[in-house]
This record gives C-alpha cells, sequence and structure tokens, in this order.
C-alpha cells in the first residue's frame, strides 16, 4: 500500500522531468530561429545598402541671393554640356588674346603655361611649334632683343554658322611693339578669327585656376588688318 503513492510519485516527477527538458530545446530551437532569422535581416540589409551605394553622391549647390529684391535662388552648376551667354565668351576671347598676343620676358613662361591651359590639343600642338626655340620666329627670338609687345582688344564679334551653330568668333586687337625702355611704341592693328568650343572642365587643379569652365580655342587665324596704317606714339 506504502509502495503505490511513492511509485506515483516517481512517474510525476520523471513526467515534470521530461516536460522541462523538452522547454528547454523549445527554448533552444526558438532562440536559434531568431538569430538564424536575425542574421537573414542583417544580410539582406548589407546587400541593400551595397546596391544604394553607386546611387550615392554629393552635390555642391551655391544659393544666390538678390540684394535688391531678396530673392533667393540656387546658382546652376556648368558640366560643359550647355551654352554660355555671349558675355561670358567674349571674356575669354579677351582675355586670351590679351595674355596670348603679348610679349614680355618677364611674364614669358607663365604666359605661355596659361594659354596652353585654354587650348584644344591640335592647336596646342601649334603652339608648342610657335614657341620652340629652334623656330626662328618664335616669341623667344623675335623679342631676345629685349622688345615688348603690350595688346588691347578693340571688339569682339560673333558670328553663326548656316547650320546654326554658333562657334566662331573675330578678335579685332592693337599690338603695341617697343623695342626698348625709352622708345617709341609702334601700334599695328590685328584681327583674329577664333573657333571655339566649351569641353568638361579639367580636373588638375592648376588648368582650372585659368579656365575653369573648360573654354577651348579649336583654331585661330590672326593677321594684320589691310586697311589700318601703323601708327607710333611717343614713349609715356
Amino acid at each position: 500500500m506504502k509502495s503505490e503513492p511513492l511509485a506515483e510519485y516517481f512517474r510525476e516527477a520523471a513526467t515534470w522531468d521530461a516536460d522541462r527538458v523538452a522547454q528547454a530545446d523549445r527554448s533552444s530551437r526558438r532562440a536559434w530561429q531568431v538569430a538564424v532569422a536575425g542574421w537573414i535581416c542583417a544580410l539582406a540589409t548589407s546587400g541593400c545598402l551595397a546596391l544604394l551605394m553607386p546611387l550615392k553622391r554629393v552635390e555642391p549647390f551655391l544659393v544666390r541671393v538678390d540684394n535688391t529684391t531678396g530673392i533667393v535662388d540656387v546658382v546652376p552648376v556648368y558640366a560643359g554640356k550647355v551654352g554660355l551667354e555671349q558675355a561670358v565668351t567674349r571674356y575669354f576671347l579677351t582675355h586670351y588674346i590679351s595674355v596670348c598676343e603679348r610679349f614680355n620676358f618677364s611674364t614669358a613662361e607663365s604666359d605661355y603655361e596659361e594659354c596652353g591651359a585654354f587650348h584644344a590639343a591640335q592647336r596646342n600642338q601649334a603652339w608648342y611649334a610657335l614657341w620652340n626655340p629652334n623656330n626662328p620666329a618664335s616669341p623667344l627670338n623675335v623679342h631676345k632683343d629685349g622688345s615688348t609687345v603690350r595688346v588691347q582688344v578693340e571688339a569682339v564679334s560673333f558670328f553663326q554658322r548656316a547650320s546654326g551653330v554658333t562657334d566662331l568668333a573675330q578678335v579685332r586687337y592693337l599690338k603695341a611693339e617697343r623695342q626698348g625702355n625709352g622708345a617709341t611704341e609702334r601700334m599695328t592693328h590685328w584681327i583674329a578669327t577664333i573657333q571655339y568650343a566649351y569641353s568638361a572642365p579639367s580636373k588638375d587643379p592648376r588648368v582650372r585656376r585659368w579656365n575653369p569652365l573648360g573654354f577651348k580655342v579649336v583654331e585661330l587665324t590672326s593677321e594684320p588688318e589691310a586697311s589700318a596704317q601703323p601708327a607710333v606714339t611717343s614713349a609715356g
């Protein structure tokens, strides 16, 4: 009689132990399922970020405020693919002729490099050939006597081709050549016909310092104006 309750107790104890083991197994399986789901989510998130990385970029912009009206707008970024106003092109043409047609030994090297920043490949080859010391017509040889040339741009005119493309301009300018200190200047009238274009700005910081918008001189022909007579001015 006394052994029956004891046996019942041991049966219940064994059942309790089995329930505890089963519960531990269920908890373990649930933990592994949660861990696997977490890893799957982490890997999926990493994959999405990797796919989105090419779309991430920083775009700087410049905000402009009108001093008169107070209107705020964003200045568009020039990427070398859209046309520019003639005022900007006129500035580049004037600056190019002023720098590249003058000569002074003190600035000759800097002027040579700066003009190269505005040249297309074909024009740059012609520019190198012109300045080559082996060329008798090189400015280095022509002005080795110490003479100087200053330039004054008089007018810039634009021309449109029959196709509607506007990439030609004529620049009229004066050249004032002086043989030495105290000498008189000899003034001559010149006209330059220039084919120009815009391309993507250079990635070289030195070139961008001179030419930030990618203005290029493709071809240039410069000759004295036939109707103009040389003028001589007294030394200033």
